[in-house]
């Protein structure tokens, strides 16, 4: 039997950065690609930072492009796919329009460095960061929520979307099957905030493309139905 659930929109903010996207060995990665990666073991974080924002400025955005996105998917993309995206950056939005949408959070994550390195020139990504709190009439319901997390918030989600938006039309037999993998691309993090017998709190980074019209919600209703 379907399970039927109030969703509550604790908080909701556009993002163009997520907090702490890179981290100091990614830094330096991204310097020893564009080997300059000689006497940076005293730089502070910060400086190292600066120095590799400064370091990709220097070069075309092409190639700027085509150092951050091989630090970040040399292992899922071929170099010549790696150099065709490098220069389509910057006249597409990538974190959305990427075909695979397991690969949207990183772009989102390149996009926004590349940005800030560049003063603009790419395009600045927009992300959301919203909490929820989905409540249930009674334990069992919300206990549905575990055999999948990430497919199971989609689907919830889902329910505030318009019926004939993008998500429906490209995701309806993930949002009514058993199978939902492509769901881990489209809540690209989540957080469980606070667990109660009949409600939790959750927090999740995505994109505005799939959610950004959540922002007009306080409240809604939605329906999971048990997968098989």
């Amino acid at each position: 039997m379907s399970a039927k659930f109030s969703i509550e929109l604790n908080s909701f903010h556009k993002i163009s950065a997520i907090p702490n996207a890179w981290s100091r060995s990614q830094y330096l990665t991204l310097m020893t690609l564009m080997e300059l990666d000689d006497g940076l073991e005293e730089l502070t974080d910060a400086d190292l930072k600066d120095m590799c924002l400064m370091s990709l400025s220097d070069l075309p955005h092409a190639d700027a492009a085509n150092v951050v996105l091989t630090s970040l998917f040399s292992d899922d993309v071929t170099a010549g796919k790696i150099d065709q995206l490098s220069h389509e950056m910057a006249d597409d939005r990538l974190w959305e329009e990427y075909s695979d949408c397991q690969f949207h959070e990183r772009f989102f994550n390149a996009y926004g460095l590349l940005r800030n390195a560049f003063n603009g020139t790419f395009a600045q990504p927009t992300g959301v960061d919203f909490t929820i709190t989905v409540h249930a009439k009674n334990a069992v319901d919300l206990e549905q929520l575990d055999s999948d997390l990430a497919a199971n918030l989609v689907r919830l989600l889902s329910c505030g979307l318009d019926e004939n938006g993008l998500m429906h039309r490209l995701y309806e037999e993930q949002l009514n099957g058993d199978d939902f993998p492509q769901a881990s691309g489209i809540l690209w993090q989540i957080e469980t905030l606070a667990s109660e017998p009949l409600e939790r709190q959750f927090k999740m980074i995505s994109s505005s493309f799939w959610f950004g019209v959540l922002e007009n919600y306080d409240s809604f209703d939605a329906i999971l139905t048990p997968q098989s």
